[in-house]
């Protein structure tokens, strides 16, 4: 059973991150427990964090991030180093953010700085695919080498891929667990499109992961995905398995992001 005192908590804040899934998971995760864990869709890692599993395919698209936590996992205290460097100011934090560094121990570095530091822990790049999130303002302290170290250990036990969720499909075997967490296309409780996120990720790729689901389930292994309380969400993944509905606090979102409570589904076939 995952005891919530013995979770290591992210280093990096990120939108749609799943931290309030975490007192959820002991309902369903598989009951005679699982193989090797996949995550296709790493962002913050909260989920992975959690777990501690034994051995672990961790995947993003994002390049920069794969490499933030390649470069955490082999060299931590050459990161810490680099990130005792830099200062919350916004002058300093622009600076940085055009900086482009010679080499991966400062480029994660940087990464995490900007994103401790930036507006509500967004990560948006430009048409150049330049990172600009404006300077957030924000108070709390960047530097906390104690939970970089522990983030660190926990990656130890882990293959990186870069690129496509389908990628997951490379390694996955029988009794292996496989978690889901996509950029969400529609708004929540809504008939309403998000045109930032269907950009990011389309209904197409909806569908497309719904196929990678089929294949997993095939393949004898376990699935957990979140998404959208929608009803073309629940449609496109509805294969005959578990289907929870879950109500948590929306926190990170732009000045025009509407705050409060969203229901999110979870669909599993651990249960």
């Amino acid at each position: 059973m995952l005891e919530l005192n013995d979770i290591a908590k992210p280093i990096l804040r990120w939108a749609g991150g799943k931290s309030w899934l975490l007192k959820h998971l002991n309902e369903i995760l598989p009951e005679k427990g699982f193989n090797n864990y996949h995550e296709p869709f790493l962002g913050g890692a909260s989920i992975f964090l959690a777990l501690n599993p034994r051995f672990s395919f961790l995947s993003d698209l994002n390049v920069e991030l794969i490499e933030t936590y390649e470069t955490l996992r082999d060299f931590p205290e050459q990161v810490i180093s680099s990130l005792s460097k830099h200062i919350n100011e916004e002058d300093y934090y622009y600076f940085l953010r055009d900086f482009e560094p010679p080499n991966q121990i400062e480029r994660a570095s940087k990464f995490i700085f900007l994103n401790q530091t930036s507006y509500n822990g967004i990560y948006r790049v430009n048409l150049k695919g330049k990172y600009n999130v404006p300077y957030g303002h924000r108070s709390k302290k960047i530097l906390e080498p104690d939970k970089l170290i522990s983030v660190s250990k926990r990656l130890q036990a882990v293959k990186f891929q870069k690129g496509d969720f389908s990628i997951v499909l490379e390694n996955v075997k029988k009794n292996d667990l496989v978690f889901l967490d996509p950029p969400y296309t529609v708004s929540h409780n809504n008939n309403g499109f998000i045109k930032y996120n269907h950009k990011l990720f389309s209904l197409d790729d909806q569908i497309r992961l719904s196929m990678v689901i089929d294949e997993i389930k095939i393949r004898g292994a376990y699935y957990i995905l979140t998404n959208a309380a929608h009803e073309r969400i629940r449609d496109i993944f509805d294969k005959g398995d578990t289907l929870l509905k879950k109500s948590r606090a929306n926190l990170i979102g732009g000045s025009q992001a509407q705050r409060g409570t969203t229901e999110e589904y979870i669909f599993t076939n651990t249960l």
